[in-house]
């Protein structure tokens, strides 16, 4: 599902059913030594999914550290992002020659828990929420654009980008029977000054897939 959202140069990778032999890397090990069992599904899923990508690109499947804020450590002129929710793990990687960063995220298609939307949202994309007749979940949307958003900014920035320092606005190009797809733009409220020096980040442009019960959104930024 992930590659239908993301350019043809992205390599991705995605993992439903979870395979009951899968193991961690043993360099990776020590990091999930002490974590739960469902924290350590999701970590060796997604870094599975990693790995699958990886060869895609040409490159040899290496172990994936974690750096500042949990970030993975992509091996030399790799970008890229990894995501799980409950029933899905996915990664998406490209070549930083080709793009300077990659953000995926994936969410169940459900409401959002009641209260989380305000804290999440700025008072114009909540009057979008409201104004706009939707059989989607049109608030775990948001949320997961938001996820993506701040993925992308990460690696080029070092810095937190909290969930009201973008505004999200969306475009729909179909829709029904609870499946829908479109793009998204994260207008960024805060300056975009990165760590290379380049251009400061205004926007990401993204897109958006709901089907299969799952939310998926991506952004690779050029």
């Amino acid at each position: 599902m992930i590659e239908n959202i993301l350019p043809s140069a992205v390599a991705s990778a995605e993992l439903l059913a979870y395979p009951e032999d899968l193991r961690a890397h043993p360099a990776e090990e020590a990091l999930i030594a002490k974590s739960v069992e469902k924290r350590r599904r999701d970590f060796i899923g997604a870094r599975h999914c990693a790995r699958l990508a990886l060869e895609q690109l040409g490159e040899k499947p290496v172990a994936i550290g974690k750096g500042e804020r949990g970030a993975p450590v992509w091996p030399r002129g790799i970008v890229g992002s990894l995501t799980h929710c409950d029933g899905y793990r996915a990664a998406a990687l490209g070549h930083k020659m080709q793009y300077r960063s990659v953000g995926i995220d994936a969410e169940p298609h459900e409401a959002l828990p009641e209260g989380v939307l305000d804290s999440v949202s700025l008072p114009k994309e909540r009057e979008w929420l409201r104004t706009t007749d939707s059989d989607l979940y049109l608030d775990r949307l948001l949320f997961c654009a938001k996820e993506a958003t701040y993925k992308a900014w990460f690696p080029l920035t070092s810095r937190w980008l909290g969930f009201e320092d973008a505004h999200i606005t969306f475009e729909i190009e179909h829709r029904g029977g609870g499946c829908g797809a479109g793009t998204f733009r994260s207008h960024l409220l805060v300056p975009g000054n990165t760590d290379d020096g380049n251009i400061p980040l205004t926007s990401f442009d993204g897109r958006w897939q709901v089907s299969d019960g799952f939310i998926l959104t991506a952004i690779a930024h050029t």
